[in-house]
């Protein structure tokens, strides 16, 4: 599989109690350095979006729309990227493993995007998403339609249920980062479950 990988690590999502939360510690090692290590395992390349990190082997890029948060991230990665399948992950997330990122960017050829979807809702911010994505987000962010719940009401979703995850660990902590569990991101969420509930067919050849 030839696969592209970008972590989003711009703007106020970087942000946690004033420190960057790519670089806070987790059993000895930064989140950032965990990420790398294990997306090296499954991507020819690692974008870094919105930040430098000379020590590491990613590539930094910037927004090409700067200022439209998340949306803006996953525009930059799937444009900057040299495959059609980029792997997209925020920086706040330690515990993500190669195998379930695999999983994913496996799932996408035949959809524009492949979202995990736990009780907690779905996790736009740890998929795998297509070039054929890039149109629509460049649409959107023309809009200034810079919600994530617009995006994927408007592209294929393939929707990972929490059984599948399973298989890879415990979901709730593969997917949670270190400011997760608000009841606003449990909120986000399940807007999200809300709009994608009913989209199980692939893209059409």
């Amino acid at each position: 599989m030839m696969a592209s990988a970008g972590i989003l690590a711009g703007g106020q999502a970087r942000r946690f109690d004033g420190r960057d939360k790519g670089a806070l510690a987790i059993d000895g090692r930064t989140i950032l350095e965990r990420q790398v290590a294990e997306l090296s395992t499954i991507a020819d390349e690692i974008l870094l979006v919105g930040a430098k990190a000379p020590q590491l082997a990613v590539r930094p890029v910037d927004d090409l729309v700067p200022g439209c948060g998340p949306l803006g991230g996953v525009h930059a990665a799937i444009a900057h990227a040299a495959h059609d399948i980029t792997i997209v992950v925020a920086c706040d997330m330690p515990y993500l493993s190669a195998p379930f990122l695999a999983y994913l960017a496996g799932l996408a050829a035949e959809w524009e995007a492949v979202v995990p979807r736990t009780d907690d809702g779905c996790h736009p911010l740890c998929a795998a998403y297509t070039h054929r994505c890039l149109e629509p987000i460049t649409r959107h962010l023309a809009a200034g339609r810079l919600k994530m719940t617009d995006l994927l009401a408007a592209v294929r979703v393939r929707l990972v249920t929490a059984e599948e995850i399973g298989a890879f660990g415990d979901a709730r902590r593969l997917l949670d980062g270190v400011t997760e569990g608000s009841r606003a991101d449990r909120r986000k969420r399940d807007g999200l479950e809300a709009i994608l509930r009913g989209q199980s067919q692939p893209r059409s050849s």
